[in-house]
């Protein structure tokens, strides 16, 4: 088996056995990457609490011969005290670690992924904007070439002032040519900022109406590209 080190996220973990857990990373250059941590279940476990979901890690790891790698050390390389006490920050950190295990894939290098995972993560930490999820979620698409087309209409590309929503067909609908569900002025514009260089200013605004319907635009979005419904969502919202 050879040995490796990354730079590493963790989005996941689960039992295996009375005292090992697997821990699913999002490695810098490794991709997706799921490793055995032996033994971190035990109370003298010398990295066990590094190896918590949402934790910014160097690893040193074995390659394994199957599925499962094998965690030799891990060192903490930020660490965000804020984002483990607080509710508000805890959801946050559990939706965006949920929407990028979704999406990476298996062994494949996603640098601009990590990037972005990272600085989702520092910002919750840092101040925890209420639009952050959805933000994330739509710059998360665009990052995979699917964000939906909020700027003209999906089916004959006229640039209508007055719009539906139509993620099922990709993103908005123009009067005349119908269909979609109404959304408002304020929230698709926000929309539009997140998509189109506007990020910071969106971030600022308060939580309120149009910051919760950026929120469902958003998710609503990942999940149809995902065609799967988001766990942590729904503890978010309670729903």
């Amino acid at each position: 088996m050879s040995l490796y080190r990354d730079v590493a996220v963790v989005l996941r973990t689960y039992k295996l056995g009375e005292a090992d857990r697997v821990v699913v990373l999002l490695c810098r250059d490794s991709g997706k990457v799921r490793a055995v941590a032996k033994g971190v279940r035990r109370t003298k476990s010398k990295f066990g609490s590094r190896l918590e979901p949402g934790s910014h890690v160097q690893v040193q790891l074995h390659e394994g011969r199957g599925e499962l790698d094998i965690v030799t050390q891990a060192e903490t390389v930020e660490s965000r005290p804020a984002s483990r006490a607080d509710m508000s920050r805890l959801s946050h950190v559990a939706a965006v670690l949920e929407a990028v295990d979704l999406v990476a894939q298996d062994r494949q290098p996603n640098p601009r992924l990590f990037d972005m995972l990272v600085g989702g993560l520092r910002t919750i930490e840092d101040r925890d904007p209420p639009l952050l999820p959805g933000a994330f979620y739509l710059k998360l698409l665009a990052a995979e070439g699917v964000a939906p087309e909020l700027s003209m209409c999906v089916a004959c590309g006229a640039d209508d002032t007055e719009v539906a929503l139509a993620l099922e067909a990709g993103g908005v609908r123009c009067r005349t040519c119908g269909g979609g569900r109404p959304v408002s002025d304020q929230a698709l514009a926000v929309a539009r900022a997140v998509l189109g260089g506007g990020l910071v200013a969106a971030l600022d605004l308060p939580e309120g109406d149009v910051t919760r319907e950026v929120d469902t635009i958003a998710t609503a979005a990942l999940e149809g590209h995902l065609e799967r419904r988001l766990r942590s969502v729904r503890v978010l919202h309670g729903t």
